[in-house]
């Protein structure tokens, strides 16, 4: 069968906003084991995300939550940082392993030790205290120089200097300022903080069952070249999992030709009706593969949120289960004023829905919203 995409959006939707009572940090983590990851490269998003997903709940459940380690923080997938219940963050772990791993070999050129040697002494340097990423960085350089003088590595360029924390083995945290801001941020190897991951580690093929499987349980229906694209790894690996796990597997077509593939037991389409205001990199779009985005927004006003130059994305505005505009909060203070923006051709937010969405932006993100602009994006 083929489903159009509308249908595959609203199999999605039944996902990423789940029904979850309580406003505690216990339903901070509820909402991320049922809707995944959330990536962060801005520190705010998982906060934004939380303001939609779970409108009401405020910025010192979503801390405590982090405090606590029930939800963390680190750099993994693709390079990113992403927000994740610690069950999550340890299949990441091992799926960044292997899909940086040809990354980290051609830049660390090594002669005489292995990519584990290297992740074990990183992570022997953070068991103790949290790290600067340029402690890290030196301690990558020194630890080179000392067991492997004949390698040849790249390490004073961006990439060079992101290997120091980004294998996926290290939590993240702010050494100052909240967890919302964009401080200096400290790592500490995972397991010393949350304990004897070895097993996961020791079994990588299940690990990326693991991982894949909760990607269609939190984003699915997805095709193979989604998986890939999300989780970092080739097709090859995807697909000798989706071989694993066929028999708890349907498959359906997408409008682009693509097979789509979902859990058996999968929750039926919902609508979304009314405005949700969702961070930057949501996993509406940041879920799949850039070519398959049609799910949720369309390829022209996709142009406008993604900024070619630089690679960021907009924050988007999801009304009725698309996307169809941005929107941005002006200013660094406390006190700052929001201004939308809607594409021409689609349905206006109504002030009313904005203005309860930025009430729960307020309360999740600790600001106070001084001000309400909305405009018709003009043609570029």
């Amino acid at each position: 069968m083929t489903l159009a995409w509308e249908e595959l959006a609203a199999r999605t939707l039944a996902r990423q906003f789940p029904a979850v009572a309580g406003r505690d940090a216990a339903a901070v983590e509820r909402v991320l084991d049922l809707a995944g990851p959330v990536q962060s490269q801005t520190a705010r998003s998982p906060f934004l995300s939380l303001a939609a997903r779970l409108p009401g709940v405020e910025h010192h459940a979503i801390a405590a939550a982090h405090d606590d380690h029930a939800v963390v923080r680190g750099s993994n997938l693709r390079g990113t940082v992403h927000t994740s219940t610690p069950a999550d963050h340890a299949l990441m772990e091992v799926v960044t392993r292997l899909g940086q791993r040809a990354l980290w070999a051609r830049t660390l050129r090594l002669q005489d030790t292995t990519l584990e040697q290297v992740w074990a002494g990183i992570e022997a340097s953070a068991a103790d205290d949290w790290r600067t990423a340029a402690e890290l960085h030196d301690h990558l350089r020194g630890w080179l120089a000392e067991h492997d003088p004949g390698a040849e590595p790249r390490l004073d360029d961006t990439q060079g200097r992101y290997l120091a924390f980004g294998h996926g083995g290290l939590l993240r945290r702010p050494l100052g300022g909240g967890w919302s801001g964009q401080g200096r941020a400290g790592y500490r190897t995972a397991s010393a903080v949350l304990g004897d991951r070895s097993a996961v580690l020791a079994d990588p093929d299940g690990a990326v069952d693991a991982l894949l499987r909760r990607h269609l349980g939190c984003h699915g229906p997805a095709s193979r070249r989604d998986l890939a694209w999300w989780s970092g790894l080739g097709l090859r690996t995807v697909d000798a999992s989706l071989s694993r796990l066929a028999s708890d597997l349907v498959e359906d077509d997408a409008p682009d030709g693509s097979v789509v593939v979902d859990l058996a037991d999968a929750p039926g389409p919902v609508d979304l009706p009314g405005t949700h205001l969702l961070p930057e990199f949501d996993a509406l779009l940041c879920a799949y593969d850039p070519k398959a985005r049609t799910r949720f927004v369309d390829a022209a006003h996709y142009r406008r949120l993604w900024v070619q130059d630089n690679g960021l994305l907009l924050a988007p505005v999801l009304v009725d289960g698309r996307l169809t505009g941005h929107w941005r909060l002006e200013g660094s203070g406390r006190r700052r004023r929001c201004e939308v923006a809607w594409f021409a051709g689609t349905r206006r937010p109504r002030r009313s829905e904005l203005e309860t969405c930025l009430a729960a932006v307020a309360a999740a993100y600790d600001v106070e919203v001084t001000g309400l602009d909305v405009a018709r994006e003009q043609p570029a």
